[in-house]
């Protein structure tokens, strides 16, 4: 029963992040906690502060608009005091010179009493700069900034 919640709860927060609102995730996340986006690029870096969350939802919205992650696979295991969750996902969204960006998306999530502890995501980082490189092209410098950190 507490792996369905758990599967269910993931599903919804990427739901709402689908339709615009971040805040489900940041939300979720423990008083205490570690966010980690691998590569060196403007959405890559450690975050473990609230406002650095928001400001990195912030600019993954500017950069990659109307992007949308359909999940393939939410894989829930252990108790309430160490949930670990798995995820696959399907990031995809319009560019600015009218192609399309299709990524792969894996997390790896430390649940402690259903509050987010850890979080590693990991993606092909050579979609994800090539994206970052066009969206830079259409005059958005941002995309090749420093990441946010804190």
């Amino acid at each position: 029963m507490y792996t369905m919640i758990v599967r269910a709860t993931v599903r919804g927060v990427f739901a709402k992040i689908n339709r615009g609102d971040y805040h489900a995730m940041v939300d979720g996340l423990a008083d205490e906690f570690t966010y980690v986006f691998h590569g060196e690029h403007a959405l890559g870096g450690r975050r473990t502060t609230e406002d650095a969350m928001n400001r990195w939802w912030e600019r993954t919205l500017r950069l990659l608009p109307g992007a949308q992650f359909t999940l393939l696979d939410v894989l829930v295991n252990g108790p309430p005091w160490r949930t670990r969750v798995a995820t696959r996902a399907r990031v995809s969204g319009d560019l600015p010179d009218g192609t399309r960006y299709e990524n792969t998306v894996f997390q790896f999530l430390t649940l402690r009493w259903g509050r987010v502890t850890d979080v590693e995501t990991v993606e092909d980082l050579q979609v994800l700069q090539h994206a970052l490189a066009v969206v830079a092209a259409s005059g958005i410098d941002e995309a090749l900034a420093e990441p946010i950190e804190g």
